[in-house]
């Protein structure tokens, strides 16, 4: 197939799904980590150009559940990073209403648009998520809450059972890593990659 991963510059789903032999490309305004298939451009650009399958990772930073505290109030002190207010509410609307754009795109006949859990108001431009994952369903020791917006495409089937991470040599525990990391300038990159595990079964499941 031919396959567009957007909104991803690490490579980790597209060379999932490359190495299972399609052509897959990823597509972001920032450039890729790694070497591989790369456009670097607005996706919206590039949505017509024959995609047999679309995954998507619109940014988080203004729909997610994180930081909705600040639609309603402004500390005496703003940090010139975070949008407040009518300003966040606006920035709120955009993206969700890009990630549905993205979603009902029916020129691409296989679709999925991840996200973490949306505040409410975005939620209701976004839509009902059709399933969501964690980390550790898929073999890695990681406590996140992924949802999924599933155009097409079956529910992703998890790989591994809560029991067999502790049941392997060198049981993994389950750990909320992105939560605790310390505030730094690559944090919001860092908390953005997909865990192999779960690229690795998009690929191996809707490959």
């Amino acid at each position: 197939m031919k396959v567009l991963v957007a909104c991803e510059f690490s490579g980790i789903v597209r060379d999932a799904f490359s190495a299972r032999g399609h052509d897959a490309c990823s597509c972001d305004l920032l450039a890729t980590e790694k070497p591989g298939n790369h456009i670097q451009d607005d996706v919206f650009k590039h949505l017509d150009e024959g995609w047999d399958m679309m995954l998507f990772f619109w940014p988080c930073t203004w729909s997610t559940r994180s930081g909705a505290r600040w639609l309603f109030s402004k500390p005496l002190k703003p940090n010139p990073r975070i949008l407040y207010l009518e300003e966040r509410r606006k920035a709120m609307i955009w993206a969700a209403e890009s990630f549905r754009r993205l979603l009902d795109y029916s020129g691409i006949p296989k679709r999925c648009g991840e996200n973490p859990r949306p505040y409410k108001d975005a939620g209701k431009i976004m839509g009902p998520w059709t399933q969501s994952v964690q980390p550790w369903m898929f073999g890695q020791g990681e406590c996140k809450e992924t949802c999924l917006w599933l155009r097409g495409l079956p529910e992703l089937e998890r790989t591994h059972r809560r029991e067999d991470l502790f049941a392997l040599p060198e049981p993994i525990e389950r750990v909320a890593r992105v939560h605790t990391m310390p505030k730094s300038e690559h944090r919001a990159k860092e908390r953005s990659r997909t865990y192999q595990g779960i690229a690795d079964a998009m690929a191996r499941q809707w490959g």
